[in-house]
């Protein structure tokens, strides 16, 4: 656990978790890096307002001017989302934004850690990191999967992104002793689609069912995340057969345009945008909200013990 007078708690998330009020952490990467100016903005204020209206407590987690800060204010989290060329910070790069003063996004993997050391239990993210395509010759695993294999959190997200090695993912997490359960199916999300094709083992049918989860994994002193799959909408989903189809031209592209390693990723992703109008950015919008949404239900439904 790191030292918290490294680490700025806001005052009102030190209160709630203190005293026992649902609390759930937002990353701020979907602000920083996922979505373009000013919807970046608008999704994250909007997001905060609709856990507040639940009655429950936003801490919105990112670093401001090299301060780890659990609870940005609105005015922090508008500086970050203005802020060109900002740093996306994994739990790695800590230190060094630190060190250094600057502004940092942080991923899955920092907030979550900066999460669970203020005491913060539960966590909404849009799409979770995993393995990329080719990882057996290039290595790249997203640091996500380590960090929160002993990070004690709930992570409510929409899978992963159907870019990603989905079947290679859902066996790191069988090695990583990642427990998977999905919200009201057994169907593993593609975060873009609602069914990535894989099945998993696990499903919980209400808030109250992951808290009971997440009681039993502290009662037996495990130190790892519960995952919560919870696939987006179907109404709100990229049509099944225009996601692969999109999804095949878009790894053919990459292949072309020699984009592997970093540079995959954003290519990928950009394709997708691109060949679908846009409307790939209002899946991710959809995801998003219905993983804040169920983090607060998952939130209320722990403190109400």
């Amino acid at each position: 656990m790191p030292d918290l007078t490294a680490v700025h708690v806001a005052p009102h998330v030190a209160h709630a978790v203190a005293g026992g009020t649902p609390v759930v952490a937002l990353e701020s990467t979907i602000f920083t890096h996922g979505l373009p100016r000013p919807r970046n903005v608008e999704v994250a204020l909007e997001a905060e307002e609709s856990l507040r209206a639940a009655g429950v407590v936003p801490a919105t987690i990112g670093v401001v001017d090299g301060v780890p800060t659990v609870g940005m204010s609105a005015e922090q989290i508008a500086d970050l989302a203005a802020t060109d060329g900002i740093d996306k910070a994994s739990v790695r790069d800590l230190p060094v934004l630190m060190a250094l003063g600057r502004h940092g996004g942080t991923t899955v993997a920092a907030t979550a850690y900066l999460a669970h050391a203020a005491g913060v239990r539960v966590f909404a993210t849009g799409g979770l990191g995993g393995v990329h395509r080719g990882a057996s010759e290039s290595f790249d695993e997203s640091a996500d999967l380590p960090t929160l294999a002993t990070t004690p959190i709930a992570l409510i997200s929409a899978g992963v992104k159907s870019i990603l090695d989905i079947p290679a993912t859902l066996e790191r997490f069988e090695t990583l002793n990642l427990p998977v359960v999905g919200y009201r199916t057994t169907r593993y999300p593609g975060f873009y689609v609602a069914d990535s094709g894989h099945e998993i083992a696990y499903a919980v049918q209400s808030p109250q069912q992951v808290a009971s989860v997440l009681r039993a994994r502290d009662d037996l002193g495990l130190a790892q995340a519960v995952l919560v799959a919870n696939p987006v909408a179907a109404d709100a989903q990229l049509p099944p057969e225009e996601h692969d189809a999109v999804l095949a031209r878009a790894l053919a592209a990459a292949e072309a345009d020699g984009a592997r390693g970093n540079a995959a990723t954003p290519y990928l992703l950009d394709f997708v945008q691109r060949e679908t109008g846009g409307r790939s950015l209002e899946v991710n919008v959809a995801v998003y909200r219905g993983n804040v949404a169920l983090a607060g239900e998952v939130a209320r439904a722990l403190a109400d013990g």
